[in-house]
């Protein structure tokens, strides 16, 4: 069976005895996807994770990847995964070269070329005989993608990429990751507990808490949701958004109940906007900015708290 989801879940679950590390889930990531598990540390992110590489077995519901579900049929699906769940085990005194031809002997990759190709995916083709030990933090994440690259993957799974780097880091990764996607037509799954470091690449988003996927919505639904936005309220709704649409250029604006109007956009011409409805005969009762950034959104989503 084919269609054009990348993973699906039905019902998917997991406990560790009596704590409950993952409630019953249905997600859903497309081809073509930048789709980003978003929750705080302990939500239960790399518990999914882990179960679509096979590293876990849930205990009940179904996981379809690349549209296969029998046990045999993930087993071959699998393989074009290139994952990094957890950090892996690169030798300290290797050069990036060295650590990626022990991997490919070990994993029984034929193809020698694979590692050159890796290291310039990843823009790790300079670094000569330095060795893992000296690199910095951002190039030590580039050569675990790189050695998830090694299989020339369909989908990429990343758990917290950009989890430690300063902001040149996380540039970078979100600059590669774009790319992978754009040019190779890689899927990728990414995990975070800050939103607004995968927000700018990510075109589908999962909030997790506590075990259960609070909300699923597309890269616009969630700007929608968590932008600010003026709210007016007048005598007559009718009558304001005609003069709305005559008056203000590409106006957005959609009519709520009792009277209220919400425009996206025109944050700094609220003045303008109340002489403009005054002027034409509209009562405004009252005219204020409303909504929150991208992180009081998501902290509102999952009932508050800082971060883990």
């Amino acid at each position: 069976m084919q269609d054009n989801n990348i993973i699906m879940t039905r019902k998917l679950s997991k406990n560790f005895g009596d704590f409950t590390a993952l409630h019953p889930t249905d997600i859903h990531i497309q081809k073509g996807d930048i789709y980003a598990l978003i929750g705080k540390n302990g939500a239960g992110k790399t518990t999914m994770l882990k179960m679509f590489t096979g590293q876990l077995r849930p205990d009940s519901g179904d996981i379809f990847l690349f549209g296969y579900s029998a046990e045999r049929e993930l087993l071959n699906e699998r393989q074009k995964i290139g994952a990094i769940i957890e950090t892996p085990g690169f030798f300290p005194n290797f050069t990036a070269k060295q650590n990626l031809e022990y991997y490919r002997i070990q994993r029984g990759i034929p193809d020698r070329l694979c590692v050159q190709r890796a290291l310039e995916e990843v823009n790790l083709t300079d670094t000569g005989k330095k060795k893992f030990a000296d690199f910095s933090l951002g190039m030590k994440q580039r050569l675990g993608l790189a050695l998830a690259l090694m299989t020339h993957p369909a989908l990429l799974i990343l758990d917290e990429p950009t989890n430690g780097l300063d902001p040149e880091g996380i540039v970078e990764i979100r600059s590669l990751l774009r790319r992978l996607n754009q040019e190779k037509n890689i899927t990728v799954l990414i995990s975070s507990h800050i939103l607004t470091e995968v927000h700018t690449i990510a075109n589908r988003f999962a909030f997790i808490d506590h075990g259960k996927i609070i909300e699923e919505l597309t890269k616009e639904e969630l700007e929608k949701k968590s932008s600010k936005y003026l709210m007016v309220k007048v005598d007559n709704v009718e009558n304001a958004s005609v003069i709305l649409e005559r008056n203000c250029k590409d106006v957005d604006y959609t009519i709520l109940p009792d009277n209220n109007i919400r425009i996206n956009g025109y944050l700094e011409e609220s003045d303008r906007i109340n002489k403009i409805l005054a002027d034409h005969g509209v009562r405004v009762f009252s005219i204020y900015q409303k909504g929150e950034n991208l992180e009081e959104y998501f902290l509102k989503l999952i009932g508050g708290g800082l971060h883990a």
